[in-house]
């Protein structure tokens, strides 16, 4: 019993060598408890889309590559995946952001905030310049007779 068509999912991307990408220990910890939140096809350890009459653990939670297509394309596109998914791109313009320190695929060179983050940082820095602003046409007027 199929939730959807897996066979709508593209396949996972290789590398050039044809190898899969490949986690650390720590990414690998971290892609099991997603799996564990997220993954409707997850039970007790095992993976319910490839069940055809017995049980079979979840090759995902077992692997340091990544080798599911639901992990690889629903998973890690949900928002709680995107760190993850960031890191796991191997690109190296991966950037930091600097209010909150997640991982982050920059859309610029000049990029030094996330998705999340843009919007606060615009925020204050507006308040800021504002504030400056009004900070120095107070002071001409005290200078002006």
């Amino acid at each position: 019993m199929s939730l959807f068509h897996l066979e709508l999912l593209p396949p996972v991307e290789q590398k050039p060598n044809g190898s899969l990408p490949r986690m650390n220990g720590r990414q690998r910890q971290r892609a099991v408890a997603l799996i564990r939140k997220l993954c409707s096809a997850f039970d007790n350890g095992n993976c319910l889309y490839l069940d055809d009459g017995e049980e079979v653990p979840c090759p995902q939670t077992l692997s340091y590559s990544v080798c599911c297509k639901v992990f690889r394309w629903m998973l890690l596109k949900d928002k709680a995946g995107q760190e993850l998914e960031t890191e796991l791109s191997g690109k190296d313009a991966i950037k930091r952001c600097a209010l909150c320190g997640k991982a982050f695929l920059p859309g610029s060179n000049r990029a030094k905030y996330c998705d999340d983050c843009k919007a606060i940082a615009k925020r204050r820095q507006k308040a800021e310049y504002a504030k400056r602003r009004r900070a120095n046409s107070r002071m001409i007027e005290q200078q002006s007779p």
